[in-house]
């Protein structure tokens, strides 16, 4: 499995570096792993849903 560091994540999803951390240390960000300081994301990684808006309805 290839990893990317939470940098070069942020620049495929057009999210800040800290929203990634953030989004590790929660845990939304599947088979992500922490390498000391740093984290490891799968390269075929989703960027998760933002939680902090809601979906809009549809009829």
């Amino acid at each position: 499995m290839e990893y990317i560091t939470a940098k070069e994540a942020a620049e495929k999803w057009g999210i800040s570096q800290r929203r990634v951390q953030v989004l590790c240390e929660q845990g939304r960000v599947l088979g992500a792993v922490r390498l000391g300081w740093a984290w490891a994301i799968p390269k075929e990684a989703d960027k998760p849903v933002d939680a902090r808006t809601k979906a809009k309805d549809k009829l």
